[in-house]
């Protein structure tokens, strides 16, 4: 076809560009994330053949690549950054586009930009397009401690389109509460399940890992914006040393993206009347023929742990949309974080050898030119599109992928004049999101089958074990982590064949355990008996006849409440209910400001492991039957968890100076100690929207009025006038009190009173067969005090 067949609108690439530096490379010059990009860009601009001004002065559309320091939540950026990325870059090129858009992350995003702007192009919404992206992560290492460290903060005006951290899916609390926390760990248990799927032992897989990274390296070695160009062999890139050190496994440091690099790549699309108009030599002009973009299934969602179909469906697409067989492909580029990447889409995927002839990589992958954050695949579009204008008419293949195997986008490139076409991605996406889902277990208990696992390696040594398992009771998929100094179930793990072994699961409250009998798990992590210590770290203990008094004691801290003080006064509230001379509770704070702020922020913001019992905040808010009389003696602030805890229990005294909040918004949090749910339950609607939605204090009068506490005494006196209240308690029979509280709890959730009133309960049976019973109405006859019993 010739090109002036084709629409003005047709979308083509133009001019790539690429720039690097090393920190030991003479004339190493520290460049910022947005200089490197900057230098990049000016490439793409000259490589276009004609006026760099005019086209920099015809971008009507720039589009980045978010750097990993701007890639997750709170991300450290240590030498300061742009906080309009995009029109920075622009603005060291003499651009001044009208449109500044800011990526998600993931390592698909170069190519997706491409396929997305080159549609956008093709329907007339833009006609230049200048893509980029850029990571100075070596150089921010390297300098951020120096005494005269740059500064590369700057303030860019100008509107951005930021898209976000794209994260949804990706990141989820149950993960990283066992260990999911970063991707070699995550890449391990999808290598290890394709390991045992094809039958191979641990040798011969890690082989064949070698001997596909091996070509990789040479690549890299003669690429000049490389990280690590150096060639190793096979054997070199698998073997355990000093140097190459293991990871997760199956993976040591040599065949892991390596993300201390310094670099940039740019890509420039123009329309064809943008191309023409601007005197573009034609034969700079590349044109994607087909393209396609997909998303795999959540992690616990997916049926196979060992593939993702997904980027096999995408590049399949995008090979159909361009209209040739694989074996038309001149060059590939497939996107290489880790081995499994590589080898499920090409090798498993579209049935490539690892050393097919023409090579699967062009840049020399992530492991060795360098892991440049999520921006990898611009410079592999920039390579594919410099090859395919050296050998014009042949094709040239690109793969990128992004997330946990989690999203997959390809472009095929060529010089050969092509229509621009749409790709059928959507209607392949909702064919993959109707795919069934397996059951999930968050706690975890029995024996179980392991689905697959890794062992990740700290640089102390320390080994931990990450487990997929199915509970054999349901089938149902869990994740669980192995406990320290259990070196059984870390050599199976480690040096067996674990997967689709039998193991026995376990939920604890900092995650599901998992090890290899139950014997065992008894021995790790024993039923703890109800029972009270002689001493505590940050709770006080009383008791006063059949009244027990607990007291947080943290008041320097407002008694906020760490991991460790949630699980003593779990343990505390467990022996409580099963002691049968205890027939009350009052939960206090110690001193004058502060019955609770909550959850101790300082604790979790300074990395602290976070965890909390299986029975709730204070071992109280999830815990399912208070089958005992729980009075909070609320003094001072009840801020937060601190108010969830209050609401938690049957009643509350407030002094005075008491303040009742939910202000976890304020900190960007939620009340989600079942504030949420209980709030509204005892308080009108609106004014419990409000106090959730605002952090709105309640007084102890306002508190009073609205019915969310029970009694308001002077300041100074909530544990006093708490202690009365269980007075009154104490002058009824224990037993009554206790069945009373059982059959609200039966009913609360039947709407309709007569139902309630009408359901069956066995609660009133033991009420008729007890000893309080005949005493009570003994005593009521006799006109004497009651001796209660409680049984």
């Amino acid at each position: 076809m010739s090109t002036t067949d084709l629409d003005p609108r047709t979308p083509v690439l133009v001019g790539v560009g690429q720039s690097s530096e090393r920190i030991d490379q003479p004339g190493y010059l520290g460049l910022s994330a947005v200089e490197l990009a900057a230098a990049a860009a000016r490439e793409a601009l000259s490589d276009t053949g004609t006026d760099v001004d005019a086209v920099a002065a015809a971008v009507d559309t720039v589009a980045g690549v978010r750097q990993f320091e701007i890639s997750t939540p709170g991300a450290p950026a240590p030498l300061g950054r742009s906080d309009n990325y995009p029109r920075s870059v622009a603005g060291r090129i003499g651009a001044h586009p009208r449109r500044a858009v800011l990526e998600v992350g993931g390592g698909q995003s170069p190519q997706h930009l491409v396929n997305e702007f080159a549609a956008t192009i093709a329907g007339g919404g833009a006609e230049v397009v200048l893509l980029f992206g850029s990571e100075a992560i070596s150089t921010t290492r390297h300098l951020a401690g120096a005494d005269e460290r740059p500064d590369f903060a700057e303030h860019t005006d100008g509107r951005l389109e930021d898209r976000g951290y794209g994260l949804k899916g990706l990141v989820s609390r149950y993960a990283a509460e066992h260990g999911l926390v970063g991707a070699p760990e995550m890449y391990g248990l999808f290598e290890n399940a394709r390991r045992a799927r094809l039958g191979l032992s641990r040798e011969a897989y890690a082989r064949s890992m070698g001997e596909m990274f091996a070509p990789f390296t040479s690549v890299a070695a003669e690429n000049p914006y490389a990280a690590a160009p150096v060639e190793r062999d096979a054997a070199e890139l698998v073997t355990p040393t000093d140097t190459n050190r293991p990871i997760a496994a199956p993976y040591p440091r040599y065949v892991v993206a390596r993300d201390q690099v310094n670099q940039g790549a740019a890509v420039l699309l123009m329309s064809l009347g943008a191309a023409r108009r601007l005197g573009v030599p034609q034969d700079k002009w590349v044109f994607l023929h087909g393209h396609a973009d997909l998303r795999e299934r959540n992690l616990l969602e997916r049926a196979d742990l060992s593939s993702a179909p997904a980027s096999v469906m995408a590049a399949r697409h995008a090979l159909e949309v361009a209209g040739i067989d694989v074996d038309e492909v001149a060059t590939f580029d497939f996107y290489s974080c880790f081995p499994i990447a590589v080898s499920n889409t090409a090798v498993d995927g579209l049935g490539l050898s690892a050393d097919d002839p023409r090579g699967l990589t062009l840049t020399g992958g992530l492991p060795f030119l360098g892991g440049a954050g999520n921006n990898y695949s611009m410079h592999a579009i920039a390579e594919t599109v410099q090859h395919a204008r050296a050998k014009p008419g042949t094709f040239g293949f690109v793969g990128a992928n992004g997330g946990m195997l989690s999203k997959y986008s390809v472009g095929v490139y060529s010089t050969t004049p092509a229509p621009w076409q749409a790709d059928g991605s959507a209607a392949l996406q909702a064919q993959i999101d109707s795919w069934p889902a397996p059951p999930q277990s968050h706690k975890a208990h029995g024996w179980a089958t392991i689905e697959t696992c890794t062992v990740k390696h700290d640089r102390t040594g320390r080994r931990t074990g990450i487990v997929v398992g199915r509970l054999e009771a349901d089938g149902s998929r869990f994740l669980a982590t192995t406990t320290e100094g259990d070196d059984d179930i870390l050599a199976l793990l480690a040096d067996g064949e674990p997967v689709g072994r039998r193991a026995f699961a376990k939920w604890t409250p900092r995650g599901n355990r998992v090890t290899t009998s139950e014997a065992r798990m008894a021995e790790l992590h024993p039923v703890r008996v109800p029972g009270f210590r002689d001493d505590y770290e940050n709770i006080l203990v009383r008791r006063d006849g059949h009244v027990l008094e607990v007291t947080i004691n943290r008041p320097e801290q407002r008694n906020s409440l760490t991991p460790p003080a949630n699980d003593e006064l779990d343990e505390v509230f467990d022996a409580f209910f099963s002691d049968a001379d205890l027939w009350v509770a009052i939960l206090t704070g110690a001193g004058d400001k502060a019955f609770s702020a909550g959850n101790d922020l300082l604790w979790s913001a300074g990395g602290k492991p976070m965890w909390v019992p299986d029975n709730g905040f204070a071992g109280l808010t999830s815990r399912r039957s208070l089958p005992k009389p729980v009075i909070a003696a609320v003094n001072g602030f009840a801020m937060g968890g601190g108010c969830e805890i209050a609401l938690a229990c049957h009643l509350v005294v407030a002094d005075q100076s008491a303040q009742f909040a939910l202000s976890e918004v304020k900190v960007g949090l939620i009340a989600g100690a079942g504030g949420l749910i209980r709030l509204p339950r005892a308080v009108p609607q609106k004014l419990a929207n409000e106090m959730i939605l605002t952090g709105r204090r309640l007084s102890a009068d306002e508190a009073l009025h609205h019915g969310l506490v029970n009694r308001v005494v002077p300041a100074g006196t909530a544990l006093d006038g708490a202690r009365a209240l269980a007075a009154d308690i104490l002058a009824a029979s224990p037993t009554s009190v206790r069945i009373s509280l059982q059959v609200m709890e039966e009913t609360q959730g039947i709407s309709d009173t007569v139902d309630a009133v009408s359901h069956p309960t066995d609660a009133v049976d033991d009420l008729m067969l007890s000893e309080d019973m005949i005493e009570g109405l003994t005593a009521f006859a006799q006109k004497r005090p009651a001796q209660w019993k409680n049984r």
